[in-house]
């Protein structure tokens, strides 16, 4: 974990307690070593430093692939474990890129639905977590983000217990394991959801 991580992981956290009255649930349920893969729920751009503060180990992500061509903000991201990725198709060079960092025992985070949630509410799911979760023996934590962000207003994040994928595992991939894997994350976040929310 470099300095300028830990330095902004620092930041983010005093603006998360300060502004936003943070919760942190269930942060012990991530493993101190080996591959994790988290799966939260997205609901605002917040969410990624959110994530990511909640928790000791450093997080990466990817981003789309247009900020890596703004120097400044290439150079900061790029410190804080982002990778570029190309939407609207399989960026192979990205797949490659998530797979190294969970053979390497790092920390990939990954939102299942894509894209934010306009209203707040859980979305359909791609089948990107799954893929990622099948391909590796990485752990694998559903995380719910509960909002929404307003200032002065509590903001919780909660990692769930690893799920067991052992039976998604057994055979190959194919589409229908997939979308069952897929809906296993989906249903697990959504339990976290209702359960945490007041």
């Amino acid at each position: 974990m470099n300095n300028y991580y830990k330095f902004f992981r620092f930041l983010f956290r005093k603006i998360f307690a300060v502004f936003f009255r943070w919760q942190v649930i269930g942060s012990e349920h991530i493993p101190k070593e080996g591959p994790v893969i988290l799966c939260p729920n997205h609901i605002s751009n917040w969410d990624p430093p959110l994530v990511g503060s909640g928790m000791e180990r450093q997080l990466h992500f990817m981003a789309k692939e247009e900020l890596f061509h703004i120097p400044v903000l290439s150079f900061l991201i790029k410190k804080f474990g982002a990778f570029p990725v190309k939407r609207g198709q399989a960026d192979r060079a990205a797949i490659r890129a998530t797979l190294k960092l969970l053979e390497e025992g790092k920390v990939f985070g990954i939102f299942p639905e894509g894209h934010r949630s306009k209203t707040g509410d859980l979305g359909a799911a791609m089948n990107g977590a799954a893929m990622f979760a099948l391909k590796s023996q990485a752990a694998v934590i559903p995380v719910a983000i509960i909002g929404p962000y307003r200032l002065f207003r509590p903001i919780k994040i909660v990692y769930g217990q690893p799920l067991d994928l052992s039976r998604f595992r057994e055979s190959k991939p194919t589409a229908e394991i997939l979308r069952d894997t897929t809906e296993y994350i989906m249903q697990n976040i959504k339990e976290l959801i209702e359960r945490h929310h007041e």
